[in-house]
């Protein structure tokens, strides 16, 4: 690695008037983050209180929640600290570390609902042998790939774009981001392009397998109205999730490769926090609305408060 890079400090692009706005962007992004925050972590706890909760789907959901304050909390703090001081720029190791908790979790989120569209699948189509094939060793192991396989890949990335040597040092993004950087480079990028177009490719493999069960179950649930129930109960929220992040994802990875500058900035911002403001926020709210189980025993202290008053 050469350590010019290493120890560079790149500027972020900032917010369209952030001078005379950034109070208000502050206050905005600090009370989502603390929402993110409080969303996540009751959603959490209940589950881990509940012992009867304590099923696959659950734990599973757990994960999810985990990965969404992990993946906000790569982004929050350091925003919010540029807002409030007026100051955009961050050095290289920062940088990189920040690249490497965004990508992370965004393949963990993939991650998460392959297993979860899994889990889904067996206790739809194959009731019976649910207990059998999602014990606790195969939930370990589903949860081992879902944290341990996006960690390696994405240190691989992160240490490829930090190898390079670099000619620039503005980055035209709210938060850095691996092609953000590579970009910046004077070298060539042949190697960087080569394992960006694998772990693409890899994410694409995750998607397809999703749809796949999703069209198998769709199909199984066809014959019975109970099986329909199931079906929309809890598989519209993992679909719903799948969507909302895949289209920010393609346009993201789109515009960082492709895109054109003539697009609007402010619009392009948006569509680029969109993978790590929405998800974090909306998953608690739709698997805390829809799932009857949880439901119940988000709302249960509003009803014991109610019962006293």
């Amino acid at each position: 690695m050469d350590n010019r890079s290493y120890f560079a400090t790149y500027t972020l692009e900032q917010p369209r008037d952030s001078k005379s706005y950034r109070h208000i962007y502050f206050t905005c992004f600090f009370f989502l983050y603390l929402l993110i925050l409080f969303l996540n972590s009751w959603l959490l706890v209940v589950i881990v209180l509940e012992r009867a909760l304590h099923e696959p789907m659950y734990i599973f959901l757990c994960n999810l929640c985990i990965n969404g304050i992990y993946g906000a909390t790569g982004f929050y703090p350091k925003f919010l600290h540029d807002l409030i001081l007026d100051s955009y720029v961050i050095p290289s190791y920062m940088c990189a570390i920040q690249s490497f908790v965004i990508y992370t979790s965004a393949m963990c989120e993939y991650c998460i609902l392959a297993v979860m569209a899994y889990d889904r699948h067996v206790a739809i189509c194959r009731p019976l042998d649910y207990h059998t094939k999602l014990n606790r060793f195969a939930c370990s192991m589903l949860l081992a790939f879902c944290w341990i396989v996006p960690v390696i890949v994405i240190i691989i990335n992160v240490s490829l774009s930090n190898r390079l040597a670099l000619c620039k040092y503005h980055i035209d993004k709210l938060f850095c981001d691996n092609w953000s950087m590579v970009k910046l480079s004077c070298e060539s990028t042949v190697t960087n392009n080569i394992y960006g177009f694998a772990v693409i490719s890899f994410v694409s493999v995750l998607f397809g397998f999703i749809i796949v069960s999703y069209i198998k179950l769709a199909v199984a649930c066809k014959a019975s109205l109970e099986c329909r129930r199931k079906f929309w109960q809890t598989c519209v929220p993992h679909l719903f999730s799948l969507i909302n992040f895949s289209v920010a994802m393609l346009f993201d990875t789109m515009y960082s490769r492709y895109g054109s500058s003539d697009f609007p900035k402010s619009l392009r911002h948006f569509l680029a926090l969109e993978i790590i403001i929405v998800p974090p926020l909306f998953n608690p709210l739709i698997y805390g609305l829809k799932l009857k189980e949880i439901r119940k025993r988000l709302l249960k202290p509003f009803e014991i408060i109610k019962s006293f008053g």
